[in-house]
């Protein structure tokens, strides 16, 4: 195998060097005290500190602000970052998904917290969907769907690279089928519902797989009269419909809205009922008409994708909790989530208290939660927490 120095050299400022040390993966390029010289995209770099000391092989991207992603602390002498390199990681990837092989819809491979920066697989069925948001995942994305095939034997993967993570990494967006042909719909479970996806047009990769246990554990504490914002395809509004009376789904998109209503009546959920309609406006008339429910969810798409967005972000999400928790009645149930990675845990339960002493409910908080087992966050970098529900009583 070749020595370390017939890599392009990543020098780290002394900054940078600490940090990626201490387990955080990612090395920003204000924190690059001088570039590789690399000729294409995706390069693996050999990175070291300031002195010239080692720390391990990245992934450069030439134009994003995060100018590396670790993947090995290794040198090339000792594991080379080839193709059998992530075949392995690919495999070790789905190995860790083992406990969960009961389930026909969940995530695969999840970026960062597996050891594949910017690399997102989901499975739904014999369909997967792949992301990839790292310049260096770009550059080997069909290798990595000829593997994923090979490993899994589906019969489709779409390449959902339409996401506005693209654009800070400066890469283009795209939808196509890396593999298979004609339409690429399939159907997945959670618990007992039965829920279909087109891979190449609905939202996200498909569907919000990152909540699954959470709609689970929804439908097991809900009771009473639910109201479901947000719903999508009605993942928490299906789930509560076995446990309360009734359950009215809330979603503003009038496609997401049409399968919400189809989903319902292909699993025989007679009680759900799904409007179109804008969460925020419908959470104001029911508070100003008096209105309320025993059960409350709430579970909004990214508000603060960047740290700058985060002040008005927290607005809208105060706004939301405290007029929730204006429509449940006593000892009523509020899930309450946020999947922006920029608000961390602490910020939104200090948000989600607030709430609740403005609407002057006080409250007990029952559970924290954030995504499934096949969602897992990596250590030293908490981007990867970005999931977070609150499980909530007004009293």
């Amino acid at each position: 195998m070749p020595p370390a120095s017939t890599l392009p050299v990543a020098r780290a400022s002394l900054k940078g060097a600490k940090s990626l040390r201490k387990g955080n993966p990612w090395l920003y390029r204000t924190e690059l005290a001088a570039p590789p010289d690399v000729k294409g995209p995706g390069a693996v770099v050999w990175v070291v500190d300031p002195q010239g000391n080692p720390i391990g092989q990245a992934l450069y991207a030439r134009r994003s602000p995060l100018a590396l992603r670790l993947l090995t602390r290794k040198g090339p002498a000792e594991e080379a970052v080839d193709d059998a390199f992530f075949r392995r990681r690919l495999e070790a990837a789905l190995a860790r998904r083992k406990p969960l092989a009961g389930r026909d819809g969940l995530r695969l491979v999840h970026g960062e917290a597996d050891l594949l920066p910017g690399l997102f697989v989901d499975r739904y069925g014999a369909g997967l969907t792949l992301q990839t948001l790292s310049e260096g995942m770009d550059a080997r994305k069909e290798t990595l769907a000829r593997m994923l095939v090979e490993l899994t034997g589906a019969t489709h993967v779409v390449c959902r690279d339409d996401a506005s993570g693209r654009d800070f990494e400066g890469l283009t967006r795209e939808s196509r089928l890396l593999h298979g042909q004609g339409e690429a719909r399939f159907t997945y479970h959670e618990g007992e519902n039965r829920f279909d996806v087109d891979l190449m047009g609905d939202m996200k990769t498909g569907a919000f797989l990152d909540q699954v246990d959470n709609h689970l554990r929804a439908g097991e504490l809900g009771r009473g009269r639910a109201l479901d914002l947000f719903s999508y395809h009605g993942g928490f509004a299906l789930s509560l419909a076995r446990t309360c009376d009734s359950v009215l789904a809330v979603e503003q998109d009038a496609k997401a809205a049409a399968r919400a209503a189809e989903n319902a009546r292909a699993n025989g959920r007679a009680n759900v009922t799904v409007e179109n309609a804008n969460a925020f406006d419908v959470l104001r008339r029911f508070d100003t008409e008096g209105r309320r429910f025993d059960t409350v969810v709430l579970d909004p798409p990214g508000l603060a994708k960047r740290r700058e967005g985060l002040a008005t972000a927290l607005r809208a999400y105060h706004e939301l909790n405290l007029r929730a928790l204006r429509c449940l009645e006593p000892d009523g149930l509020l899930v309450t989530c946020s999947c922006s990675g920029k608000l961390d845990r602490a910020g939104f339960e200090e948000m989600v208290l607030a709430a609740a002493a403005d609407a002057k409910r006080p409250v007990q908080i029952l559970e924290r939660r954030g995504a499934g087992l096949d969602h897992p966050v990596l250590g030293g970098l908490l981007e990867t927490e970005y999931l977070k529900a609150l499980y909530v009583r007004a009293l």
